[in-house]
């Protein structure tokens, strides 16, 4: 498999992650998001929509990283990142998606450089507009993890909600959003630097990373 991401890019982060979980073999593929690389021909033949992540497969190309994530879950499901029953599954795909629906795409790159461009919002004003959403939705996470979580978000193992929630705190961390009111949720980010899969998903360690 192929997977072409952006090393700080959320979506591929927590693609990263859920391959890594799986013990899958990947090779990367940068795309520069910066400077444009997105919008390439050579990758809107992969990605109509000119985003990331796309994983190339032996079975054709996948993207929109919820979607991978599940096709990965139900293609290669040892071992899993959801929960045995139907009422579990739901509750792990609703804890990813208060970050996969309502806290990443409203601080994701090209919304940030709308703001600036558009608005004239300085480094400032996007920390302000970062906080403004993921604030909210870790108060939920952190109350969440204190229902569900018994080490990790959701049971004693990482999964689902994992792959999203570690790529979201790097985020918060880059936009100097406070955390210190979550500490389930820091306790989670601790756990991870020490787990092989997360370490080697980490933005630093990818090849595009400078």
């Amino acid at each position: 498999m192929i997977l072409h991401g952006y090393f700080r890019s959320g979506t591929s982060y927590r693609t990263r992650i859920a391959l890594n979980l799986k013990g899958l073999s990947y090779e990367t593929h940068g795309i520069d998001l910066r400077t444009g690389a997105q919008t390439s021909d050579a990758y809107r033949a992969l990605n109509l929509q000119g985003m990331v992540p796309a994983l190339e497969t032996a079975e054709g190309v996948l993207v929109q990283s919820p979607a991978i994530l599940e096709w990965l879950e139900e293609r290669y499901p040892r071992p899993p990142l959801l929960p045995e029953t139907a009422m579990d599954r739901a509750t792990v795909r609703a804890m990813a998606a208060v970050i996969g629906c309502d806290i990443h795409p409203l601080n994701n790159l090209r919304v940030l450089k709308a703001l600036r461009s558009q608005f004239e919002a300085d480094q400032a004003a996007v920390d302000s507009w970062a906080e403004r959403w993921i604030t909210p939705g870790f108060e939920a996470l952190e109350a969440l993890v204190a229902r569900h979580g018994r080490g990790w978000s959701f049971g004693e193992a990482p999964g689902l909600v994992d792959c999203y929630l570690i790529p979201q705190i790097y985020s918060a961390r880059r936009f100097s959003v406070p955390l210190e009111a979550f500490p389930r949720l820091l306790a989670i980010e601790a756990a991870a630097a020490d787990h092989p899969a997360f370490i080697a998903a980490h933005p630093d360690r990818q090849p595009d990373a400078d």
